[in-house]
């Protein structure tokens, strides 16, 4: 622990020593190069969606339609702008301001190369980094929390019905998601010994920590799609039964503040992975063993834009894939599936790395972790064994009772009925082939013999 503690004051030695020039270029590059890979990500979604859905795509704006998100930014910029009456005037336009700046202060800690000052730019020796801070992922953590109170605020100020349940809907989601999120990234601080996103990249050298924590990645995959509020976690969005979410009264650019909000969310989650899981900067295995100089220069940006647009293009690929969850089973596996997950495999990297520290060896640790994970996995089964009874006892027991009457408008409105309760059928309409005597219930056995002797006269 005391070497990494080293590694990290040496490292975070290399930033504050830049020129006010040179902080204000890396900061304009940090803002491009979120704005540019957003609207490279639009069009590219929309491409590859089509292109799975057997559609041609955006293909009249720029060469090969590359130019079609920017032209719908402009087209938005020049739409009206609507402010609600019943809005708070105040709140209803800071909340997409809110919303859409945090996005873009994570990037100031998300390292881009090397921190030992190996390129020039204009003369001058630099990290191609911001900068960093002993604490930079929970910096991340923290600009991401922030971004929450622009959508809880739009649904507020907005002073409708459909935004304000949007506005809840999506900030339970996201909460609820950070919290494992936060927890797949301590197994992270546990193997390099920093909050630094300069140093742990730097403790991927040797191997990625997507081989050493395949459940940490997993979970922050799975967290990072319910954090940004894609498919098939896009619940604030789903128009069907929201009439189009937090989002429902606004129009032009602050609307567009939104939608820009997300794809940086996205770019951005895509980054902190690439860093804490990926690599980084680092140039994938085939080709760091033949090829000393990958990992140095400017070579490095190269392989972070790359693994960042796979990311991306995973997120594409599962809009185009799986259809849109149900709210329930969205919060199930956040609260239920994934904190569970997160706290258990929490604690065997914990147990490992202190086996380690004391000098254990490899095979008694998978031997102790092997068989603590099936005791507990023995446990459950028999768990569910019992609980499988009861519940077919009592499934039994329900079939056996006779069903509870239901009457769906004992509270002056429909309500759909519980389990075990019945609903009165309703009268099938007769048909329209048989005829109906105005005024009778039916019809008379006279006019059925009439109709039976006609129909045997025909035949």
């Amino acid at each position: 622990m005391s070497a990494s503690l080293a590694a990290t004051t040496e490292n975070l030695s290399f930033f504050g020593n830049d020129t006010w020039w040179l902080i204000v270029i890396k900061a304009v590059f940090c803002f491009a190069f979120a704005m540019l890979t957003v609207l490279f990500s639009i069009v590219w979604e929309r491409k590859v969606v089509a292109w799975m859905q057997l559609r041609i795509g955006p293909n009249r704006h720029g060469p090969w339609g590359m130019l079609q998100s920017l032209a719908d930014g402009v087209k938005l910029m020049l739409k009206e702008d609507l402010n609600v009456k019943r809005a708070d005037k105040v709140v209803f336009i800071l909340a997409p301001i809110i919303a859409a700046i945090p996005a873009f202060m994570s990037f100031a800690v998300i390292p881009f190369g090397p921190a030992d000052n190996e390129v020039s730019i204009f003369g001058r020796r630099t990290a191609l980094q911001l900068t960093d801070l002993p604490i930079g992922i929970l910096f991340i953590l923290a600009t991401a929390s922030v971004g929450i109170y622009g959508i809880v605020l739009a649904g507020w100020s907005s002073g409708s019905t459909y935004p304000l349940l949007g506005g809840l809907r999506a900030s339970a989601q996201m909460i609820s998601y950070e919290i494992a999120m936060g927890l797949s990234f301590a197994a992270v601080f546990l193997y390099s010994g920093s909050m630094s996103t300069s140093t742990i990249v730097s403790a991927q050298h040797d191997r990625w920590y997507v081989i050493l924590l395949p459940v940490s990645f997993l979970i922050y995959i799975f967290t990072m799609i319910g954090e940004t509020n894609r498919a098939p976690f896009d619940m604030p969005e789903s128009e069907g039964d929201l009439v189009g979410g937090f989002n429902t009264e606004y129009s032009s650019i602050k609307f567009a503040l939104f939608m820009l909000a997300e794809y940086v969310n996205m770019v951005t989650v895509s980054a902190v992975a690439t860093t804490l899981f990926l690599g980084g900067w680092r140039a994938p295995w085939p080709i760091s063993t033949f090829w000393e100089g990958a990992n140095h220069g400017w070579w490095p940006m190269l392989w972070f834009v790359i693994k960042v647009q796979l990311l991306l293009f995973f997120f594409i690929w599962l809009r185009g894939t799986l259809p849109r969850v149900r709210y329930d089973q969205l919060m199930k596996l956040g609260w239920k599936v994934l904190i569970p997950v997160s706290m258990v495999w929490l604690m065997l990297v914990a147990a490992v790395r202190a086996m380690r520290n004391e000098n254990y060896d490899f095979t008694k640790i998978v031997l102790y972790i092997g068989g603590a994970v099936l005791a507990l996995l023995l446990i459950s089964l028999l768990v569910d064994l019992f609980r499988g009874g009861e519940d077919r006892r009592s499934a039994e027991g329900a079939a056996l009772a006779p069903p509870e009457q239901f009457d769906p408008m004992a509270g002056g409105y429909p309500v759909p009925p519980l389990p075990g309760q019945q609903v009165e059928r309703v009268p099938r309409r007769p048909s329209r082939a048989q005829p109906q005597l105005v005024g009778a219930a039916g019809p008379s056995d006279a006019d059925a013999a009439q109709t039976e002797k006609k129909e045997d006269g025909d035949a």
